[in-house]
């Protein structure tokens, strides 16, 4: 369970076919990439909930950052660290204290926190659908509602449902697997411009003393 968190969904493969894209959802992913484009760093306080065939759910809280000019961010879960200085990734898994070193790599075919805000820019296919009611900040609103599926027939999830609240700002991202099982990435809370320290993607070897190494570049 614990290495689902940041892989996310890879698991199960079909299409779901919508035919011809949407114009009118297109337009609107248009201007929620624009809007995240402009952004040069974003933290994002996060949950993820993971519910499988059987409606047992696992949910588990997090933290984002993201320097996207040096295309670096760290990941922080309970169990899990990642972190990228935009050359090299160090997964950390802090259940069997263990470092994992790899190149970091731009994988259009796995979701996680990494690109939860840009995956959706190339190789899917999209429909909007009817708004539905949420809850932000504590006041209920309507939200944009687009249903994506991938066009790589290869890809192991059939369908990503996007709700995007009125400041054009992902709200939830819900991914669908071929075994029944769904991965909802929530977005709690946004903070955009803070400046963060070289240290905030740097990866100190003395903080993991008693960790295994393992350097797969």
């Amino acid at each position: 369970m614990k290495k689902l968190l940041l892989s996310c969904a890879l698991l199960g493969s079909t299409l779901l076919s919508f035919g011809q894209t949407d114009a009118a959802a297109k337009k609107i992913l248009n201007e929620v990439s624009k809007k995240y484009s402009s952004y040069k760093t974003i933290q994002s306080d996060f949950s993820l909930s993971i519910q499988d065939a059987n409606k047992k759910t696992h949910t588990t809280n997090g933290v984002m950052y993201f320097n996207k000019p040096k295309n670096q961010y760290a990941i922080s879960l309970p169990d899990q660290e990642i972190i990228s200085d935009g050359k090299s990734v160090w997964n950390i898994s802090k259940d069997i204290k263990e470092v994992q070193i790899s190149e970091n790599e731009n994988n259009d075919k796995t979701i996680g926190p990494n690109n939860l805000f840009n995956f959706y820019q190339k190789g899917y296919k999209y429909v909007l659908m009817p708004d539905e009611k949420i809850i932000r900040q504590g006041k209920s609103e309507m939200a944009k509602v687009i249903e994506l599926s991938p066009e790589d027939t290869k890809t192991n999830y059939f369908k990503i449902k996007l709700r995007i609240n009125k400041n054009n700002h992902i709200q939830d991202v819900t991914i669908f697997d071929k075994s029944s099982n769904k991965y909802i990435y929530t977005i709690n809370t946004l903070y955009l411009g803070k400046n963060f320290g070289p240290q905030m993607f740097s990866f100190s070897k003395d903080k993991y003393k008693d960790y295994e190494i393992v350097d797969l570049r």
